[in-house]
């Protein structure tokens, strides 16, 4: 028995990257029989056959998985936030990063095209972007010229598996493009009329980067927090996590309660205001949630 890590999936065959080098391997039946997709990401044993060839025998339990990219154990996602084009917008920014915490992976924000901004505007984005930061997130501001501004960003990829994340048109193929020129990964304009960009689907790979793997296909095109329960929202937002222990109430759902830590942070202004909006925003989506059967 061989233990490797898919890095491919293809047309039924699975790429296992082993010491010795990949192998083409196709899965068991039992696999289909359990209701069990490998994917990308996994680690797995095999049986090896000739030629780099071999048969899936089992798959090691999972840190996370993710649906769009079907990828598994990744270790950190970018979260590409562009200032301009389209707009930076904190609610997106805050669902990216609740759904990536909520799957134990490590966000880093990229804020990009800082390089066309107004004075007054770039003074904003700098604010926000300190905001963040003091939360406890790694955030990068970078500019829109080409090459893709990349300096301080290839650290982060020496180990583990990363995928790249944002809404369209905000320069996620580009960053890979940059990192990674021979992906040549096809981008597009953003679309006037649609004000969103085009992409092409493909199948996902992992390929090697500064030591470590990434995703070639962007992620995190669903936005829902359909796997997120009420009671753990507050586990996502660092902020809160950190103060809840200090509420008068066990439970506390940092709402109308009284003697909150949370609502008391916010009112001194140790809580951004929007952030905590946010929360209970979201807090109210997933209340009003239709319940699972």
């Amino acid at each position: 028995m061989t233990e490797g890590r898919i890095i491919k999936a293809l047309s039924g065959f699975y790429y296992v990257q082993a010491d010795e080098g990949v192998y083409q391997c196709r899965g068991r039946g039992l696999f289909r029989n359990k209701k069990i997709t490998p994917l990308v990401g996994d680690f797995v044993e095999f049986d090896k056959r000739d030629d780099m060839e071999g048969y899936l025998i089992d798959i090691k339990p999972r840190s996370n998985e993710l649906v769009r990219p079907p990828i598994s154990n990744v270790d950190r996602a970018f979260i590409i936030s562009s200032a301009v084009e389209p707009s930076f917008s904190t609610l997106l920014l805050d669902r990216f990063l609740v759904l990536i915490e909520s799957k134990d992976i490590e966000p880093i924000v990229i804020i990009s095209k800082m390089d066309v901004l107004a004075k007054e505007e770039r003074e904003r984005i700098d604010g926000l972007a300190k905001t963040y930061r003091n939360i406890g997130y790694k955030v990068e501001q970078v500019s829109s010229k080409e090459p893709f501004e990349i300096q301080g960003i290839e650290a982060y990829f020496h180990d583990g598996v990363s995928v790249i994340a944002g809404q369209s048109g905000v320069g996620k193929s580009s960053l890979l493009n940059a990192l990674k020129p021979e992906l040549q990964i096809k981008t597009n304009d953003i679309s006037k009329s649609l004000g969103r960009g085009k992409h092409t689907t493909r199948h996902v790979e992992l390929v090697q980067l500064f030591g470590g793997l990434v995703a070639d296909t962007p992620g995190f095109s669903a936005l829902e927090f359909n796997e997120i329960d009420l009671e753990d929202l507050g586990e996502y937002f660092p902020e809160i996590r950190e103060r809840k222990s200090n509420c008068k109430f066990r439970g506390c759902m940092h709402r109308k309660e009284p003697k909150c830590a949370v609502k008391e942070a916010v009112d001194h202004g140790e809580i951004s205001q929007f952030r905590y909006n946010h929360y209970l925003a979201f807090h109210e989506e997933i209340q009003s949630r239709k319940p699972r059967y």
